[in-house]
């Protein structure tokens, strides 16, 4: 299950999607977690320190093997210089499972052990100085966007993707590649504006939205939040002293987590399970084409010099039955 955590700069959508991870963690599931912000905060939120973090193999440095590893022997695809983010897969593609090891996890994955299991955490790398005036962010989304198309992920697998703040990532096709998002949102107007954006921009897409209200302090906070999204609010978060011990370096161990934080986490996982009796492969991979040839057209035949169009298998369909090229 393929699940984002999104939310306007501030909400504690890194915090609440670390505790997540650790909540499926801890009960035995395995985990791929990526930080696809631009502020890499996940890695601290696991538990990393800093040298640890600042040591994790950024996917859009490695952007090139990544492409070479899933064209594999897709005979639409010419070289990987033709690839682009919105790339699709189509048969011969290498695709991408949760529990497996492949090239591009040896390359871009590290293993975090958390006090209630392990996950494989892959980040896309900071924005540094020498991007600046030079190069688009979303040039380093991009390999998690091409991962995305293809991977291949069943029931009780899960993706958990700390997305970039606000609607940025509307600037690709990112945000239709979840079973559900989740959407933190802090109990004031500044915190649901994010979510009127995103909902208006995802109306289209048939995108599963959920609202967790953050930093909520009483039934005032939870009323705000109702009246504002509605029937989208899943659930709300308490004050949490685990919480602030973990942001200090100095977590306890996970079972000390308050109760009701942990019914949340409790809510949030049952919203996952139930969104994958409604998963569409068709539509899914559908979309993916969409947004691929929306990008070959405005920037991706000239960039490449490539008619991208023609990457697009007409018989291919993304699915858990499919069987991946070696």
């Amino acid at each position: 299950m393929k699940i984002a955590f999104v939310g306007k700069g501030g909400s504690g959508k890194t915090t609440l999607s670390s505790l997540f991870i650790r909540h499926l963690a801890a009960a035995g599931a395995p985990v791929i977690a990526i930080d696809a912000d631009i502020n890499q905060h996940l890695g601290a939120a696991l538990g990393l320190d800093e040298t640890e973090a600042a040591a994790l193999p950024a996917m859009g440095d490695r952007l090139h093997l990544i492409k070479d590893h899933l064209r594999g022997s897709n005979p639409r695809i010419a070289s990987a210089d033709t690839m682009i983010k919105t790339t699709p897969p189509g048969e011969g593609s290498r695709l991408l499972r949760v529990r497996e090891d492949n090239a591009v996890y040896d390359a871009c994955a590290r293993t975090v052990e958390l006090d209630g299991g392990a996950v494989r955490l892959m980040v896309t790398g900071p924005f540094t100085d020498a991007d600046l005036g030079v190069a688009c962010y979303h040039s380093k989304t991009g390999a998690v966007e091409l991962c995305l198309n293809h991977l291949v992920d069943g029931r009780d697998e899960f993706v958990v993707v700390d997305m970039t703040a606000g609607s940025d990532s509307f600037a690709s096709g990112m945000f239709t590649r979840f079973d559900i998002t989740f959407l933190v949102a802090e109990p004031t107007r500044k915190g649901v504006s994010v979510y009127r954006q995103y909902k208006e921009y995802a109306r289209d897409f048939g995108v599963e939205l959920k609202v967790v209200g953050n930093k909520v302090q009483g039934q005032d906070d939870v009323d705000f939040l109702r009246a504002e999204v509605g029937d989208d609010l899943l659930v709300t978060v308490e004050h949490s002293d685990w919480v602030r011990a973990m942001e200090k370096g100095r977590p306890p161990r996970f079972d000390a987590l308050e109760d009701a934080n942990r019914h949340a986490l409790d809510l949030l996982r049952a919203a996952v399970d139930s969104a994958y009796e409604r998963r569409d492969w068709e539509r899914y991979t559908r979309q993916m084409v969409h947004f691929h040839l929306k990008n070959a057209q405005s920037w991706g035949n000239e960039r490449t010099g490539a008619d991208l169009a023609a990457q697009v298998d007409p018989g291919f369909i993304l699915g858990e039955s499919v069987t991946a090229s070696v």
